[in-house]
């Protein structure tokens, strides 16, 4: 806390609140006690301008165009580590030393096989599900398989849930796709890494071998280590909000990879990348583009811009370098939709509309053109995130778990209702 103080006048009386300064970034006025002693609340519409914790784990600066993992730059994780290694630092504060590393990674491979009777509850779904819909229900099964990690008051029960939460989503994504094509479940090896055990799940059938290409399991590795934390996001705070009501864990990733369902949220690169085909061809961007620069026309160019990044997103120059290797590999460089997405993005970079409104093309944009080129149907991409993003929720939630000053989520309301008012019987309305 600084020396700092706001001062807030209301009614003729002033009430002073402290201001709290953090490691980095802008500081925060605390009003926790503004109800009690005012008698008001503050009015802040999807928290954008609200604190709802203390977090030591993920910090951006939008206006710079900075995403640091526990202080990290993501572009120097990026080029020297891997997910895994990355999930230990998100984990646990620090990067690992190589036997730290070594062990961590044995941990999460040797927990990758989900229950055999995991398989008999696929079976429940229909056929079409979308693999989101699947993973929220298998998901939050798992608390009726693994009752001995479900006490969040245990240090050790809340470890296991964790490394078996990490090491289970790519093997339980991997199920959800291969029950939609039809196909047998493919086992885990554990011979594979993280991101190559992944591909083969997916994309290995019993007839004959899979081998992981090195670079399609460096583009994967990259875009699950991109994907990994940010911030207090929906689904993030909806993973926390779930934790404080003392929900056990699979319950609370379960809420999360449902928030994240949503389009605005994970699903921004599936829109993008249908948006692309909706295109088609490059004479038909110059259309799109009026249109987006039409208030009336409600069209919007989807994987441009981002919430928070005010500059550009750090994590889409990444996953460009990725989208040109993975590409360059598969040949397929005269892709019509590949095309069409080089030309919107030369035009973001250079047209004046798009550079005074900050529209860089963000992560997203990427993403799906590298996940439609490995194979992957769009409805698979959302499910990639949540494998992604499933360390960053667990961290947060075990950060959550040991804050003393954590409470019980209870948002307040501007209400805009009937004032009190009495009950008319039936036979006089």
């Amino acid at each position: 806390m600084s020396d700092k103080v706001a001062k807030l006048e209301l009614d003729g009386k002033t009430y002073a609140l402290p201001v709290l300064k953090p490691t980095i970034g802008p500081e925060v006025v605390d009003i926790r006690k503004l109800y009690t002693e005012a008698d008001v609340f503050t009015f802040d519409p999807g928290f954008t301008s609200t604190a709802s914790c203390e977090s030591a784990i993920t910090y951006i600066d939008g206006d710079k165009g900075e995403l640091l993992y526990r202080g990290y730059p993501i572009e120097q994780l990026a080029e020297k580590s891997t997910h895994l290694e990355v999930c230990y630092l998100l984990l646990y504060g620090e990067l690992p030393t190589a036997s730290q590393l070594a062990d961590f990674t044995q941990r999460v491979t040797r927990h990758t096989m989900v229950h055999e009777q995991m398989h008999y509850f696929f079976r429940g779904f229909r056929r079409d599900s979308h693999p989101m819909a699947t993973m929220v229900g298998v998901v939050g099964a798992m608390s009726a398989f693994y009752h001995d990690s479900l006490d969040i008051n245990d240090p050790w029960q809340r470890e296991v849930a964790a490394i078996r939460m990490i090491a289970k989503l790519p093997t339980i994504a991997a199920m959800a796709y291969k029950y939609s094509l039809g196909q047998p479940f493919v086992y885990p090896k554990n011979a594979l890494s993280y991101a190559g055990n992944f591909l083969h799940m997916c994309f290995a059938v019993p007839a004959e071998e899979y081998v992981v290409s090195p670079i399609l399991e460096k583009a994967m590795d990259r875009i699950m280590m991109l994907h990994a934390d940010h911030e207090q996001n929906a689904s993030t705070s909806t993973v926390r909000l779930a934790g404080s009501s003392g929900a056990n864990p699979f319950a609370c990733i379960a809420a999360g990879i449902a928030c994240l369902w949503g389009p605005a949220h994970g699903g921004a690169n599936q829109a993008c990348l249908e948006m692309l085909k909706e295109i088609g061809t490059v004479d038909r961007i110059p259309e799109y583009i009026a249109k987006a620069k039409d208030k009336n026309s409600g069209f919007r160019l989807m994987g441009f811009g981002h919430r928070v990044y005010k500059n550009f997103d750090p994590r889409a120059k990444v996953m460009k370098e990725s989208a040109d290797e993975v590409l360059g590999l598969l040949g397929i460089e005269d892709n019509p939709t590949l095309q069409v997405a080089k030309e919107l993005e030369r035009i973001a970079l250079e047209d004046d509309y798009f550079v005074s409104k900050k529209l860089y093309p963000n992560v997203d944009f990427y993403s799906g053109i590298i996940l439609e080129a490995m194979g992957f149907p769009t409805s698979m991409f959302t499910p990639i995130f949540a494998i992604s993003r499933t360390v960053g929720w667990i961290s947060q939630w075990k950060e959550m778990i040991a804050d003393k000053n954590q409470k019980i989520g209870r948002p307040r309301q501007l209400y805009i209702g009937p004032q009190k008012r009495d009950y008319v019987d039936l036979r006089h309305r």
